[in-house]
């Protein structure tokens, strides 16, 4: 018998509009607590400072309304699990796209207002199957509004880190952010040999080899949310995770090193 095709996951649209809105509400108080000491310090991503950071933060927010602004796309380039993987090659338009729209808005409380303000009334009336001209492909707003936890939880925790704030994470952002780059895993390392777990929010299984069927499976990953996302996207090291007792690997086939960051 053929093993069962995984089904994909789905998204409640309506949550994951309330989690973006609340998120970026979370940042824009966060920000605004920040004072220019903590601003001029570097954000530990490349060149940027935390003022261009949280300048960058808007950017997550404000291309749902940019796009949604634009004309409709004809058809949907990019589905949701092919996101993760298309984003590298932006790297370099982001970086000089950031350092401009710090440069240009000194002001962040009034950067913030005005994004918010954008975002909210464009996803009033905007239905969840409307195509965005995303720079990563045409993808439905429902899908895009996915990526945008990611976007927001990953640069919240930047945030965190490099300014020493202390920005809570919204519940449902968090657990979306965590089963996308999850669900990434599995698309890249596709299989039923390893379980990684992440509680309370994703159980994924990956990698080629023997698939489990019963039991306590023989290769197991753990860790918290937040481990996963910063080894996911790079902020953290495979090894250094370990060393650190921040993740544990059981079995022959549980090393991810290999395989991550599935985002740069």
């Amino acid at each position: 018998m053929p093993p069962a095709r995984k089904r994909t996951r789905t998204y409640d649209p309506a949550k994951i509009r309330v989690a973006v809105l609340a998120q970026f509400g979370n940042v824009r108080q966060g920000v605004h607590t920040l004072t220019e000491e903590q601003l001029a310090r570097p954000a530990r991503l490349g060149e940027w400072s935390v003022r261009e950071l949280a300048a960058h933060l808007t950017m997550a927010v404000e291309t749902v309304s940019r796009n949604l602004d634009r004309p409709e796309p004809g058809a949907k380039e990019v589905a949701l699990l092919d996101w993760p993987f298309a984003t590298a090659a932006r790297a370099g338009d982001i970086a000089d796209g950031t350092r401009e729209l710090a440069r240009d808005n000194p002001d962040l409380d009034a950067l913030y207002a005005r994004v918010e303000q954008r975002i909210t009334e464009r996803l009033a009336t905007a239905p969840d199957d409307r195509l965005l001209a995303a720079r990563t492909g045409a993808m439905t707003l429902a899908d895009y509004l996915v990526t945008r936890t990611v976007e927001l939880v990953v640069h919240t925790d930047d945030l965190n880190r490099a300014a020493g704030a202390d920005i809570p994470l919204d519940r449902q952002a968090l657990a979306a952010c965590t089963r996308l780059l999850a669900d990434a895993l599995a698309v890249k390392a596709p299989g039923a040999s390893t379980e990684v777990r992440i509680p309370p929010y994703a159980v994924v299984q990956c990698v080629e080899g023997p698939r489990h069927t019963r039991g306590t499976p023989p290769n197991v990953v753990e860790t918290d949310p937040l481990t996963w996302i910063r080894l996911a996207t790079g902020r953290t090291e495979w090894k250094t995770a370990l060393d650190e007792a921040k993740v544990s690997a059981s079995g022959e086939r549980a090393d991810l090193g290999g395989l991550l960051p599935l985002m740069g």
